[in-house]
């Protein structure tokens, strides 16, 4: 089976121009014909794969995605940090180096997650309330189980957000994640949404408390059991 360039682009979930670019400068195999691009399913699956590349829908099937279990929130927290008196006006800048630094991706992943990133359309600011939102991208791409991480951002001053918070309150605290596969993407949500409605995450945040004392709390809350 052939993809031509924009059936590809919609399956990896980046634009036209990073298919060309890959093909020119990542060796991407293509063939030409009458003029323009053609990609043979086989050789690109094969070809994504060894970079860490997977589609979300569509022509190529998505590898499957190593999910992180419960007890691992403490270790995505120390995978991007606990980051402290930052101003809105950076948190796009400082959510792409965060993001360059993202464990068990390959450059063309992070190039993406960064292009995805500067899009306007390219979070979900989800706010829960209490000055808090767990800005997430909205189409994950899926890395593996060595891939995600959790960044804990206190601004100095609040922010405003596209989606409305419950409680109206201006949005002073950002849990910035990245999953290591769609699977993941939920389970990590719904474990961080958890922590904060029936445990003991919230306060520590809100109060500002010292690194340790968050990455404890976080670690429990990592350990509760299901309900």
């Amino acid at each position: 089976m052939f993809l031509n360039v924009v059936q590809l682009a919609e399956s990896l979930g980046v634009p036209e121009s990073v298919i060309t670019g890959w093909v020119r400068d990542e060796g991407l195999p293509s063939v030409a014909d009458r003029g323009r691009l053609l990609f043979d399913r086989s050789e690109v699956v094969t070809w994504a794969v060894s970079r860490g590349l997977a589609a979300k829908v569509g022509f190529l099937a998505p590898p499957q995605g190593e999910v992180h279990g419960r007890g691992k929130l403490e270790l995505l927290l120390r995978a991007g940090g606990i980051w402290r008196e930052v101003l809105p006006a950076v948190v796009i800048d400082l959510f792409v180096a965060i993001v360059a630094k993202l464990p068990g991706a390959t450059p063309p992943v992070r190039q993406i997650l960064q292009q995805r990133l500067r899009d306007p359309h390219g979070l979900s600011w989800a706010p829960v309330g209490g000055g808090l939102a767990l800005p997430h991208l909205r189409t994950p791409v899926t890395m593996g189980r060595d891939g995600g991480l959790i960044a804990l951002v206190m601004l100095k001053e609040a922010m405003t957000v596209p989606e409305p918070a419950p409680d109206e309150k201006g949005i002073n605290r950002l849990l910035f994640f990245v999953a290591p596969s769609p699977r993941a993407h939920l389970e990590i949500l719904g474990q961080i949404s958890a922590a904060l409605t029936r445990g003991n995450l919230h306060a520590p945040i809100r109060e500002g408390a010292a690194d340790e004392q968050i990455l404890a709390a976080v670690a429990a809350a990592g350990k509760e059991p299901e309900k």
